[in-house]
């Protein structure tokens, strides 16, 4: 007897073949679920016809290196109805890189637009070589209208069972190459029934999707369900701050996905008196920060839902009235700790003093486990990662958190975020949160620069709002001001950067700022770093002498090769 849970996601697909709702608004396109289905009939048939040998029991796979248009979502039903597998394909990815990952994941096909397929010009693709589909061609549409009237396949012609994969999501790769995370008809149902009861989403909502299709987050907390529910799906190619409250009072969007910093940048768009006057009833997403949460919900009348998660989905943390201030939240499942990622114990609780100072920073923070390992199913075609992730039936998440003796939990940073200052060590993310109260600081990032003598010093690179100034001898007061800023925590470096190196889901790369540190100064006589001289709480201008005579103590230490 099959236990295997049904349905699949395949099914909720073939759900909406016959509905005349709108499932679709994208540009001046209005596309209906049986519309939407029948394009996925047409190309799930010119599919089965071309699809490439594969082994037993091994899925073809469909790569997709498209903006968020009507035509991806269509691809995604393809592998749902076919049995086949999506890969999602970053975009901002160049050479090499992109044709690792079309590789890495035994693609067999590119399905790409006009805009995207000079990405892969001269590039070796491995079993897609040869299979590129460009969905802007007239051979493309010609050959789609070929299959003209077909019926989607059912679960006879094409039989899916629930543990078979249909997505492969490459991780955010702020650090070493990204991963591919396998993701199961049965996982995208769960995360999907998940979100509907959080989100309380029907039929009659409007679901707009700020982040890329190829992204986890769109797909999880917005394009999945909103199929499941029936519900309208607005999209836009990319994201735009501007152009976001435009596009919500057009389509009518009552709901929307984010990860952090799309709330910022919208928020830095001027306000209006008439902000509050539209459809919007909530958000979901990840990474927001509570003073951005609270301004939001604020200015656009609405509420927000800041959850914390994972594409791999091993570990669950959620929100909860009333909770302290800086906090992650409480545990969804109770197998969920902070645990020392060198002994496997689990850390000390926090102690706080009463000024909010964390007093045992270095003790208390540890690696977020879940001990049930979650929802994991694996890394595509990379042992060592996987081994990393699951260490005896528990899934380790590589972020960083301390919890409070109440069960709070307050995100730390991630794993390659350490820095090690006078022999204590700690992660940046607890600094940022305290820069990020500054009133004019749109973005903060803190991570460790090397130290001429030893172990690293703390950097601060910081965006402002649009339009304001900048004081480096108020911004050092506001620092000093700050009671919950240990003497350790206080930035040695500070510096002004007009854009941050970022992810397509808007996660800072930080690796590149580290390799960047203060060398602007060395070429740039405009670059905007400030610098504490020793014990000094006082900053100075840090320009290209300084910089010289600091790389001086560095080669005279034998560290020179630090900084190079």
């Amino acid at each position: 007897m099959n236990s295997e849970p049904t349905p699949t996601f395949a099914d909720h697909v073939r759900a909406r073949a016959n509905d005349d709702r709108t499932a679709i608004l994208f540009e001046d396109r209005r596309i209906t679920y049986r519309e939407w289905c029948a394009l996925v009939a047409e190309r799930a048939a010119w599919w089965r016809t071309h699809m490439a040998t594969r082994p037993a029991g091994t899925p073809p796979h469909i790569g997709v290196l498209m903006d968020n248009t009507p035509e991806f979502t269509m691809w995604l039903g393809v592998a749902a109805v076919t049995g086949s597998v999506v890969v999602g394909i970053n975009p901002t990815r160049r050479g090499a890189e992109l044709a690792r990952d079309i590789v890495h994941t035994s693609c067999q096909i590119v399905v790409t637009e006009s805009n995207q397929i000079d990405l892969l010009n001269g590039l070796d693709l491995g079993d897609a070589n040869g299979h590129v589909l460009d969905t802007d061609s007239t051979d493309y549409a010609a050959s789609m209208s070929t299959h003209r009237g077909a019926a989607l396949p059912s679960s006879e012609e094409c039989p899916v069972q629930p543990s078979a994969t249909l997505l492969l999501l490459f991780t955010s790769g702020t650090s070493g190459a990204p991963k591919a995370v396998i993701t199961s008809h049965r996982r995208l149902n769960f995360v999907s029934g998940s979100m509907l009861m959080i989100l309380s989403l029907d039929a009659n909502d409007v679901t707009y999707i700020c982040m890329p299709l190829f992204h986890s987050n769109a797909l999880f907390t917005a394009w999945a369900p909103s199929v499941v529910a029936g519900a309208t799906i607005a999209l836009r190619r990319k994201f735009s701050a501007s152009e976001f409250l435009p596009d919500v009072r057009r389509f009518g969007v009552t709901y929307f996905n984010y990860v952090g910093k799309p709330l910022t940048y919208i928020l830095a768009t001027p306000e209006q008196p008439d902000d509050r006057d539209n459809p919007l009833r909530r958000g979901f997403g990840n990474e927001g920060s509570e003073v951005d949460l609270a301004r939001f919900a604020e200015r656009f009348g609405c509420t927000l839902t800041d959850g914390y998660g994972q594409t791999e989905t091993g570990a669950s943390i959620v929100r909860i009235p009333d909770m302290p201030a800086g906090s992650l939240g409480v545990a969804a499942q109770p197998t969920i700790t902070v645990r020392n990622p060198d002994t496997g114990d689990e850390c000390p609780r926090a102690i706080f003093d009463a000024e909010g100072r964390l007093l045992n920073a270095e003790e208390a923070t540890g690696e977020i486990v879940n001990a049930g390992g979650g929802t994991f199913e694996g890394y595509w075609n990379n042992d060592e990662a996987n081994r990393e992730r699951l260490r005896n039936g528990a899934y380790w998440t590589g972020d960083l958190a301390y919890r409070d003796n109440k069960g709070f939990f307050y995100f730390a940073g991630r794993s390659a975020d350490w820095m090690r200052v006078d022999g204590e060590n700690f992660a940046g993310a607890p600094i940022e949160r305290i820069i990020m109260r500054h009133p004019s600081v749109i973005l903060a990032a803190v991570y460790g620069v090397p130290d001429a003598d030893m172990g690293d010093r703390v950097m601060a690179a910081i965006q402002l709002r649009p339009d304001s100034s900048f004081d480096i001898d108020e911004f050092a007061g506001f620092l000093r001001a700050q009671n919950d800023l240990g003497p350790k925590w206080m930035p040695t470096f500070v510096m002004v950067v007009d854009d941050f190196p970022m992810t397509p889901s808007n996660k800072v790369i930080k690796r590149e700022l580290v390799l960047r540190r203060w060398h602007a100064v060395e070429s740039d006589a405009s670059a905007r770093v400030w610098w504490r001289e020793g014990k000094s709480l006082d900053f100075v201008s840090f320009d290209a002498q300084a910089a010289s005579s600091l790389r001086s103590r560095f080669e005279a230490n034998n560290r020179g090769h630090v900084i190079s």
